[in-house]
Parts: C-alpha cells; structure tokens; sequence
C-alpha cells in the first residue's frame, strides 16, 4: 500500500474513533527536559521538529511522514501495534502517545517511563498541545514563535474572507475509489471544521458534534453542499471526481465546485495547520488572495 494511503486510512480511523475519547493533551510533570524521545503521534513529531526538538527524537511511528528527516528514524508501530519491547529497548525519557492507548499507557507506568498523552481536538487545542509539548522540551521560546506565526496567519484568513458569501462546504477526508461508498467528511466539531469555518466556508454537518460523519449518498443530497473539498495526503492518487455525477442534483455537483487538496498539511493536526487553513481558504474564495 502506498505510504499516502496509509497514511489517510490512519486519518480517517483516528477521526473516526477519537470521537468517543476526546480531551487535551496530557502530560506528567518533569523537572528536566526531554532528551530522547519517541513519538507514535504524527501530528506531534511534527510539532516537535517544529519548536526545535528533533535531535531529541530517536523513533517515531509507522505512518510518520513528515518533515523528511523522520524518514531516516526507526519504526516503532503505531496507534493499535506499538512494539512495547523495542521501544522501550531504545531508552527513551518521553514517549508521545494517544491518550487512547490506554492499555500502552499502564505499561509504562509500570516501567516508569514519561509520557506525553494527546488526542485530537479543536483548533485551539493544537496550539496548546504545541505549548505543553514544549514545556517538555525545553523549547517555549521557539514555540511561542510557532504558536504567534499559526494565529497570525489565521487572523489575516479572516480579514481576507470577513464579510463575503459563504459556501455550504462539504469537506470530505475519505471514501472508496471510484464510489461514494464510505464516505467520511468532517462533522462539526474538531479541527477540520474549525479550519473550514476561519477559511469563510458554512460546514454542511456543523450540527452534528463529531469530528467524523459517514456520509450516505441520501444524506449528501439532504445536506446539498454548495462545494465539496476532498483531502489527500501526499503521495495518495488524485481521486475520480466523476463518482459525484452520481448525486448529479447536488448544487456543487451540479456547478462543478468540487475541488482536491493534496498535502500531508490538510490531514494532520500540527503546526502546518496555518498553511492548511490558507489552502483552504484560496480554494473557497480565490478573489480574496489576489
């Protein structure tokens, strides 16, 4: 399977179940910083290479991808299949984890071993996990930096598109090729809805509470999006739009507002999520960025 593949099935399976344990990032107090480190959260492997902490990591997991230095680290497995034994045979001081890795979790409890527990949230949850990420590190400075840089460009998204139309947005994270068979879109809540409302798009499920909705083809036609945004990760293919022709009354099906965004930045709740959201925003309102 293609590393991009991958990588968005454990997107989509990640959204799909963090809905029943979401809550911030957790973390144990510790006087000294981290030094060796392993992450099995994508989003934070990021965040950490972000606020200068890479030299501190020493594995991360199966479905890490970005930036390109992970690639020359270990693979220690990931949400469902951590390799407890080799982890632990690295001699790691902090090892990032998802707070529903629970059974992992009182492993290293038992062993002693710091963790660092997060799960998907909001947006502002991705700027407070990079705050608490780097109290573990010793990098609040250039954290600060990093959290100052996302909430400016975000500022600057809502000055853009304050006050102009917006489209009933449908914005789609996974399906089957070549079907509308699983299709799973962003519900209203988490951060894919909150970077699809500071982008100046309306979200078709902001009434269901959940980060994750499966869409039916009835419930596409019920909700009748203005735009569908599909979400690829890196290498995925670019998907077959035609398989919309089969919901052909749909006002973006029928408009032709049906676009893809391919990146790596549009799945992953890090600290890309500024350049997501202006991605995000050039493809609902591309009058507003000339």
């Amino acid at each position: 399977m293609a590393a991009g593949s991958k990588r968005l099935i454990g997107v989509a399976f990640v959204l799909v179940i963090v809905v029943w344990t979401t809550h911030p990032a957790t973390m144990q107090p510790r006087t000294t910083s981290a030094a060796r480190i392993v992450s099995l959260v994508p989003a934070l492997t990021e965040m950490l290479f972000a606020i200068g902490a890479g030299p501190q990591v020493i594995a991360v997991s199966s479905y890490d991808e970005f930036p390109p230095e992970v690639k020359a680290l270990p693979r220690v497995g990931a949400l469902l299949d951590p390799d407890v034994e080799r982890i632990l045979s690295l001699k790691p001081d902090l090892i990032v984890v998802y707070g529903s890795q629970h059974d992992f979790v009182r492993q290293l409890q038992r062993t002693g071993v710091a963790h660092f527990s997060y799960v998907h949230g909001g947006l502002a949850d991705i700027l407070t996990t990079i705050r608490a990420l780097a109290a573990r590190t010793g990098d609040t400075e250039q954290a600060t930096r990093v959290v100052r840089q996302i909430e400016d460009t975000l500022a600057d998204i809502r000055t853009r598109v304050a006050g102009r139309s917006r489209p009933r947005t449908m914005l789609v994270f996974g399906r089957e090729p070549g079907s509308l068979r699983n299709v799973y879109a962003s519900g209203g809540y988490g951060f894919l809805h909150d970077v699809l409302e500071i982008a100046g798009g309306d979200d078709v499920f902001s009434d269901i509470k959940r980060e994750s909705v499966q869409a039916s083809s009835e419930l596409v036609l019920t909700r009748a999006p203005d735009m569908i945004v599909e979400l690829r990760a890196d290498d995925e293919a670019a998907p077959d739009l035609e398989a919309w022709q089969a919901v052909p009354s749909v006002p973006a099906v029928r408009n032709k507002r049906i676009v893809t965004l391919t990146g790596g930045d549009m799945v992953t709740a890090g600290p890309r999520i500024g350049q997501a959201a202006l991605r995000l925003a050039k493809a609902l309102h591309p009058d507003a960025f000339k």
